[in-house]
């Protein structure tokens, strides 16, 4: 009796769980749809790893998938010179102060900040894997209207058909070299893909405002690819 009483009182947190993972998109983004951002500045990423070159490398990715959103981007180029003009290349800087003056120079309506937090290749392992966590603040009341964070592991191991030690040998000299020359830029576009395809359509998409009903997927994405 006493396991079909627990079973019983787990029964509506259980159903309260499953609720909040079922929310449609206009529930999980409200403060999207109801600021409706046209344009986005997208800020210097913020690099917490050890690997110096992640920042140039990711921010230049982050066009295309906004784009596609049905966003209007500033051009990432013109911006990145201004912002090192006007010491803006540090976003920290900016992570938790008012954007308004991005309003007021660039016409920007909302601002994206990414932090990455994991960019890393394991030859051994035969993985690339990146973590990266997307921020979007309005550059009007300066609160968060978008957040999710992604993981994405590349998977870039070689197995061949036969199980003799010659052939995993040869399996595990492929992968190293294939870990130590592949590209960042398409796992990048993937961690893009997988994360910003959660946020609310732009004005440009054919998508726009009709998405609201749509679940909204969870906090936090991983995948891997090959």
């Amino acid at each position: 009796m006493k396991r079909i009483f627990y079973i019983l009182l787990a029964c509506p947190l259980l159903m309260q769980s499953c609720a909040v993972s079922r929310q449609t998109k206009a529930e999980a983004y409200p403060k999207m749809y109801g600021e409706r951002p046209l344009s986005i500045a997208v800020m210097p990423p913020i690099n917490t790893t050890t690997n110096v070159e992640a920042k140039e490398f990711f921010y230049m990715t982050l066009l295309r998938t906004l784009c596609e959103n049905g966003y209007y981007v500033l051009p990432p180029f013109l911006c990145l010179e201004l912002y090192k003009t006007e010491s803006a290349y540090d976003a920290e800087m900016y992570a938790t102060a008012p954007l308004n003056k991005f309003r007021t120079v660039l016409g920007a309506d909302a601002a994206l900040f990414t932090y990455i937090t994991k960019w890393e290749k394991s030859a051994l392992g035969g993985t690339v894997t990146v973590t990266i966590e997307y921020v979007l603040r309005s550059t009007v009341t300066n609160e968060t209207i978008f957040q999710r964070k992604g993981t994405i592991v590349y998977d870039t191991s070689s197995k061949s058909s036969t199980n003799s030690l010659f052939g995993s040998l040869v399996d595990l000299a492929v992968t190293a070299i294939s870990t130590a020359l592949a590209d960042y830029i398409p796992v990048a576009r993937a961690c893009n893909a997988a994360v910003l395809s959660d946020m609310p359509a732009g004005k440009y998409s054919p998508s726009h405002d009709v998405d609201k009903a749509a679940i909204a997927g969870p906090a936090e994405v991983k995948q891997t690819i090959r």
